[in-house]
């Protein structure tokens, strides 16, 4: 044995815990009473919107036999830990991420253990996080879920190229943790549809018809001692190889002319690009980035997420009629997608400006970004002036047809019930149009899936 190297460890380590002061057991966690919520608003509708601790909305809910059990999916984009302050884009005071280290650990810890709780046994979650705090809860979350329900760490380009002054690489991901509560769970794959560009590049060949493939082999890694290991037209499977088909199959396909064969009489399979729905999508989304010019439509609340991105979570991971739950629900993205998207929802924040926000949203839809910019500005005061390469205002935009989301009812203490009654009757109040804008009835309503998302093929 070498000097400096330890005795070999003959007890197998089965599993990764991540130890910090303060972390109670999770029966403990489980064991808190349930919180109550009354009805604040004059319709309770099919969907539900708390105003209120997330926590305390987890256990009000784990013991509504109508919601525990059944919930399908949950995003969360809660805070990151950065110990900073957020405001709207109109200045208002939204949240404070002041937790930090273990205390944010344990903070996110408590609501995971109870969203596990109230997941469907075929449910899945999302937890879109930063790169500092990801790795933490990778293994916080194989703890609540198990290692066998991982499925993926998606990282997603949250925004274009950074010129950093410090030494380190350009900071434009995040990610998003992607677990299920079991391995039986609810997956439509997305996907991407071909491109003309792509499919000639990835289908280079054509039958004399112009049917466009592509080559690939018949074989696949291992050796089987079954009929896949036998020959066929008199040739074996690589060596440490076998064929993909037994034998049979492959003269049925190659009698249909699916099957390649080289001058040097080695088959291939034919792959049509009629057969293929599109791309299915891998873990690197570059695509759904956040709000990044000036006409795209946003709230303004800090940390906005792109409702593209919520699409494609919840096409992939729901279905029309299951219940999405979002418990740091922010700006109201997921819950409006899922509106959108025919799936009933659940939400909850503890933020009054959130709770502004969202109320504002399911009324009067989203504003382009533009406007939260020249809302600021005084134009008669220079020294206030836009920054380069925004000197001119935007013209006035069109308003865009939306459609209310209404079907919902607003849940809160018994102590907030007046504030939340006047806030929601505060936030139903119509819109004033701006000079010059006129309502866009072509425009395409908040709400409809656009081809950024991809489509979504079952499997």
């Amino acid at each position: 044995m070498a000097a400096g190297e330890g005795k070999p460890i003959n007890k197998r380590i089965t599993s990764v815990r991540l130890q910090y002061e303060g972390k109670a057991p999770a029966s403990e966690i489980l064991a808190r009473p349930a919180s109550d919520f009354v009805l604040a608003t004059p319709n309770s509708g099919v969907n539900r919107l708390y105003f209120g601790d997330n926590l305390e909305v987890l256990t009000s809910l784990a013991k509504d036999s109508s919601i525990a059990g059944q919930v399908r999916l949950v995003y969360i984009d809660p805070p990151f830990a950065t110990e900073a302050k957020f405001q709207s884009r109109k200045l208002s005071h939204a949240y404070e991420d002041s937790l930090a280290g273990a205390e944010f650990v344990e903070f996110l810890r408590e609501r995971l253990i109870w969203i596990h709780h109230i997941l469907a046994d075929d449910g899945s979650l999302y937890l879109h996080l930063d790169e500092r705090m990801s790795s933490y809860f990778r293994v916080v979350l194989d703890e609540i879920f198990g290692p066998a329900n991982y499925r993926n760490c998606i990282t997603r380009k949250k925004c274009n190229p950074k010129n950093y002054t410090r030494h380190s690489y350009g900071n434009v991901s995040d990610y998003i943790l992607f677990y299920t509560k079991s391995a039986n769970y609810v997956w439509n794959r997305p996907i991407e549809p071909w491109t003309p560009e792509r499919a000639d590049k990835e289908y280079e060949y054509a039958e004399p018809n112009g049917r466009r493939f592509k080559k690939v082999p018949v074989h696949a890694p291992g050796v089987r001692r079954g009929e896949t290991g036998q020959p066929w037209r008199g040739k074996m499977p690589p060596p440490g190889k076998h064929w993909q088909f037994p034998p049979r199959v492959l003269d049925e396909m190659d009698a249909r002319g699916e099957i390649y064969w080289s001058p040097t009489g080695n088959p291939r399979r034919k792959i049509y690009l009629d057969s293929s729905s599109g791309v299915p999508i891998q873990d690197i989304w570059l695509d759904v980035r956040d709000a990044h010019n000036q006409n795209i439509r946003i709230t303004g609340y800090p940390t906005e997420k792109n409702p593209h991105l919520l699409r494609r979570i919840v096409m992939a991971s729901s279905n029309p009629g299951d219940l999405v739950l979002d418990c740091f629900a922010g700006s109201g993205t997921t819950l409006a997608v899922a509106a959108e998207l025919g799936r009933r929802w659940i939400g909850a924040d503890t933020s009054p400006e959130a709770m502004k926000t969202m109320l504002r949203r399911f009324k009067h839809g989203l504003e382009p970004m533009g406007d939260f910019v020249s809302a600021q500005a005084d134009p008669s005061n220079t020294s206030n002036a836009m920054l380069p390469g925004f000197e001119t205002p935007a013209p006035a935009a069109k308003r865009e047809r939306h459609r209310p989301v209404e079907d919902f009812g607003v849940y809160c203490d018994p102590a907030a019930v007046s504030a939340v009654r006047s806030l929601f009757t505060e936030m139903a109040a119509p819109i004033a149009m701006r000079d010059g804008e006129t309502e866009d009835t072509d425009h395409e309503i908040e709400g409809e899936a656009e081809s950024a998302v991809g489509n979504v093929g079952k499997t």
